[in-house]
Formats: structure tokens, C-alpha cells, sequence
């Protein structure tokens, strides 16, 4: 039975180790017709949930006009390019949705000494 888990989960794709409040460059792989490009998606890790095959994370941005827009990723996904990871944060919290209701200056968090 443990060979068939085995068989079944997807192999480690070396991405970085994200953590909430983590800025990232997210490179998706997109399909339009019988063309392909890739789409960058630019934002913070506002949320991590792990769980092997499952795991995912949500990344918000500000858009146009100050509308935030938040995008859910599987992290093992084969649309997944590439994650770069931009800055990294100090946060206190898991989940960083409080997040949804700050603008402007009270949006920044403070950077993660290394």
C-alpha cells in the first residue's frame, strides 16, 4: 500500500521554502488556445497551507485602482514555472488575512533580517 502512496505523489519540484508574508514572483504556465506563454502574478503569501500533494498558497496583490485580488496556486502544480521569492517578512500569524484591510502604509510589514 505504501508503494502506491509512493507512486502516486508528486516528485519535489525544488521550489523555495515560502512562508507567510513572503513577497513572491509566481512564473504560470498559460494556455490560450494552441498557444502558450507565461504570466507572472506578482504579491505576498498571505496564507500556507501544507499537506504534501495538497499543499497550497494564496498570493494577494493591488491591481488597478486599488483592488486587491488574491490567487490561490497548488504548489506542486506543473503550470508552475517558477517562484521567486522577492523579500521576506517578520510576521507573528499563520494567516496573514488581516492583511485584506490595510492600504498604504499601514500595508508594509517589516523585512526578515537573514
Amino acid at each position: 500500500m505504501t508503494d502506491l502512496i509512493k507512486a502516486l505523489e508528486a516528485e519535489d519540484r525544488g521550489f523555495p521554502e515560502l512562508a507567510p508574508g513572503d513577497t513572491v514572483r509566481v512564473h504560470l504556465r498559460i494556455v490560450e488556445g494552441n498557444r502558450e506563454r507565461i504570466q507572472v502574478f506578482h504579491g505576498m503569501v498571505i496564507r500556507l497551507r501544507k499537506g504534501g500533494n495538497d499543499a497550497n498558497f494564496t498570493v494577494r496583490r493591488i491591481a488597478s485602482h486599488g483592488v486587491g485580488v488574491e490567487r490561490t496556486f497548488l504548489l506542486r502544480s506543473p503550470r508552475i514555472e517558477k517562484i521567486e521569492i522577492m523579500r521576506r517578512a517578520k510576521v507573528r500569524r499563520a494567516q496573514l488575512y488581516y492583511m485584506r484591510g490595510r492600504q498604504g502604509k499601514s500595508a508594509r510589514l517589516k523585512e526578515r533580517r537573514v
